[in-house]
């Protein structure tokens, strides 16, 4: 894709994770005394309490909360971060086990001990926000604490992803002085125990982040602050980076913005980190509108649906077409919709709806946001409204809201059909799957789907090797074509661009793509 000479770096990752980028990335250096490093991201935090959130507000949570295991630079699997060591303590997978290390604090001097994780998991499930972390918590029964160090977390069920769910941001510990045990924090204070303090915070504007002296965990940290800029899109995004106030960019660079970087740019300074990803974006379907809670309305759509239009032609092939809910990559990914469906064709959509009695244009109202998925979420809805009304199946009405707006309306049940991304809990085939069926999921729109929840994720969690549940995860993702309540649409690459003074973006992403900010530094020389 590029039109340079590059070098490789291989980053162990269980996406294989290739990131391509200039030469001297790989220098190593310190901040130094130029201020903090400033990053710069479309995807601004819905909300600053943990306990709130299952969304793009991870990103922060990472680097200024702790959770119990964590992923360290290179880990496929969960490592110990405000825990010295975690295990199973039966072959059931039931009883999982923890010691923190000794002598833990947060930011602001309070213990961090035992007590503070029960307290920090309890509120989640006991606040039980709509379409929030709650969720992840399904197959826990009860945290048990023995002592100030160790705790014991008893599973209602067999669940070797377990560790797993333990290392996302939405388990980050909180000092249970400052966080109710039955409500949320609305304000902008934080009191964490990660590599960072929040310093100050406006919302969708910045976040200053600077080094917590107390912080004892895995993370190495290689400059002394950071501070995260938020923009509304990606061309204010890349000419903050052209004029030098920001260093790096993360999350939301439009496909448009990513070919000049790729070209004009890669030799004015600028630096273009490329490599695989597991971002995926899809169509959730409301099952209580009257049109789109028709099986053949929703088995139309899919048949109509031309994702390799959409890649070239919005988002110019830097993302790849997704055909399952789980990505490419993964152990398990099927392309069950296009087993089904093939190539897209109006003349098959138009008998799915005559055998169904629809003889009439369907009118249904597609909904995204504005400001959460990149500068091409609506050039892409209109794609998909000229797709569908390009088969005289359907007369479709476009609406968009910010996010803060749009996240309410979706969990209220407001949209017929409506936009979704979806970045990783942790990567396994599962997190693709279990987070959108069952009354309480991240969509906040429920889905029953009892074979899914029942049989087949409780089967493949007694599993601890994953490549033994292929069959499982295969059988699921064709019940998800079958209901057609999801439709995948895109899979995403990871893109970092970033000034070529500055180190370590290739060692930032974890294995969920959130951006570790302690690996980035400056250069102290080429």
């Amino acid at each position: 894709m590029f039109n340079r000479n590059r070098c490789l770096r291989q980053l162990a990752a269980a996406t294989s994770i290739t990131l391509v980028a200039g030469c001297g990335v790989l220098s190593s250096g310190s901040s130094g005394d130029k201020g903090p490093i400033v990053v710069g991201t479309t995807s601004a935090p819905s909300t600053l309490d943990p306990a709130a959130s299952w969304d793009g507000s991870w990103e922060l949570f990472r680097n200024i909360y702790q959770t119990l295991l964590s992923y360290p630079n290179g880990a496929v699997t969960p490592q110990p971060d405000a825990a010295k060591n975690c295990e199973f303590t039966d072959r059931s997978n039931r009883a999982y086990r923890c010691v923190l290390r000794p002598d833990m604090k947060f930011s602001d001097g309070d213990t961090l001990d035992a007590r503070a994780v029960k307290h920090s998991i309890d509120r989640i499930k006991k606040i039980g926000v709509r379409g929030g972390p709650a969720g992840l918590l399904g197959s826990l029964d009860r945290v048990q604490v023995l002592g100030d160090r160790e705790l014991v977390f008893h599973l209602n069920k067999p669940d070797a992803t377990f560790p797993f769910v333990l290392a996302t941001p939405a388990m980050s510990i909180v000092d249970p002085d400052d966080y109710p045990a039955d409500a949320l924090r609305t304000d902008d204070k934080v009191f964490g125990s990660g590599p960072y303090t929040l310093q100050s915070y406006e919302e969708g504007k910045k976040a200053e982040l600077v080094r917590n002296d107390h912080y004892d965990g895995f993370a190495q940290r290689k400059n002394d602050a950071v501070t995260i800029r938020y923009f509304p899109d990606s061309a204010q995004m890349v000419e903050a980076l052209r004029k030098k106030k920001i260093d790096v960019t993360y999350r939301g660079l439009a496909a448009s913005d990513i070919v000049e970087l790729q070209g004009r740019d890669s030799q004015k300074g600028i630096q273009l980190l490329e490599g695989a990803g597991t971002e995926i974006s899809y169509l959730v379907f409301n099952p209580k509108d009257p049109w789109a809670g028709k099986l053949a309305v929703r088995k139309a759509i899919a048949q109509l649906v031309d994702r390799p239009a959409i890649v070239h032609k919005v988002y110019k092939d830097t993302v790849d077409p997704l055909y399952s809910m789980v990505p490419a990559g993964l152990i398990g990914h099927s392309a069950g919709f296009f087993d089904d469906y093939g190539d897209p064709s109006s003349s098959k959509a138009r008998k799915i709806l005559l055998e169904a009695g629809i003889k009439e244009p369907v009118p249904l109202t597609l909904w995204y946001t504005t400001d959460r998925y990149g500068s091409e979420t609506a050039p892409e809805f209109r794609e998909l409204k000229s797709q569908l009304e390009g088969s005289g199946l359907f007369r479709v009405t476009l609406k968009s809201r910010p996010w803060k707006t749009y996240e309410a309306g979706y969990r209220k049940g407001e949209y017929p059909v409506f936009g979704r991304g979806w970045f990783p809990d942790f990567p396994d085939a599962e997190n693709f799957i279990a987070p959108f069926v069952g009354d309480q999921n991240a969509l906040g729109t429920p889905y029953q789907a009892p074979r899914i929840t029942n049989s087949l994720l409780p089967e493949s969690r007694r599993q601890s090797n994953r490549g033994a549940v292929v069959k499982e995860f295969e059988e699921a993702q064709q019940i998800l074509v079958d209901d057609a309540r999801l439709l995948p649409l895109w899979q995403g690459k990871q893109y970092v661009a970033a000034s070529e003074e500055i180190s370590g973006g290739e060692r930032a992403l974890d294995p969920s793509t959130i951006m570790a900010m302690w690996e980035l530094h400056r250069k102290t020389s080429w």
